[in-house]
């Protein structure tokens, strides 16, 4: 292929390869952003004020589809004879746990998980903080998150030897065969204003849509490289 004094002139071999390299380059590229636009949808939907739609949490609910990150409130009591430390939970690179409590809802045998936030892991492995809870009827505030269905464990659970108990992963059918009584199919975070909590940072995401942006550029980035590399080197002068 010429163009005017110069010959585009590239060989099998070399077009391969670099039309691979620029498949996989452009799919990281648009993966990353899609990945962007996935995160922004979670941080608008955690963002919006839900305040004067509060799902009121009562024992017969029993479906919470579309009510991620929605507001709820529940009336109860909090039992702080039974938690549970949700393990290798981070904070400022800081190791300790997430403190799961159950509420129990008034007039009824269920209760509804609500993490109260992370605490630091002081000291030996063998030593498990039990935080104190002021028990007695209230009404509690917080956001609705939605237990994922598949939860990467480095062990296997160790059975349980007294409370609180030590945990990977929320399986809320096991926690209740620990409790002997029903759990919402939810987990409350509680809201960052009520008390008897901690450290409560619920952001869904760590980081947000602007560093996918950024990683995109990058890989599209390459890919322009890549193609201006490959048409220089096999372009020249005609002969």
């Amino acid at each position: 292929m010429r163009f005017g004094s110069l010959e585009f002139a590239p060989s099998r071999w070399p077009t391969v390869i670099t039309a691979l390299l620029l498949a996989i380059l452009l799919s990281l590229g648009f993966w990353q952003l899609d990945r962007a636009e996935q995160k922004q949808a979670l941080l608008d939907q955690y963002d919006g004020d839900q305040a004067a739609t509060a799902v009121q949490l009562e024992p017969h609910l029993k479906s919470f589809d579309g009510l991620q990150y929605q507001s709820a409130v529940a009336t109860g009591s909090f039992d702080g004879e039974h938690q549970f430390l949700l393990d290798n939970r981070t904070h400022n690179t800081r190791v300790g746990y997430h403190v799961l409590t159950p509420f129990r809802l008034r007039h009824s045998h269920v209760a509804v998980l609500v993490n109260r936030g992370w605490i630091p892991l002081e000291g030996d492995r063998s030593y498990l903080p039990n935080p104190a809870v002021v028990a007695g009827q209230r009404e509690i505030k917080g956001r609705i998150k939605l237990p994922v269905s598949a939860t990467f464990m480095l062990a296997d659970e160790t059975p349980r030897v007294g409370w609180p108990y030590r945990i990977q992963a929320v399986e809320l059918s096991r926690l209740e065969q620990e409790l002997g009584y029903s759990l919402l199919p939810i987990v409350l975070l509680l809201d960052g204003d009520e008390r008897d909590g901690f450290v409560r940072e619920w952001r869904p995401v760590t980081f947000g849509p602007e560093r996918n942006i950024g990683y995109a550029v990058q890989w599209f980035g390459l890919a322009l490289t890549l193609f201006i590399i490959y048409v220089t080197v096999n372009t020249k002068k005609a002969k």
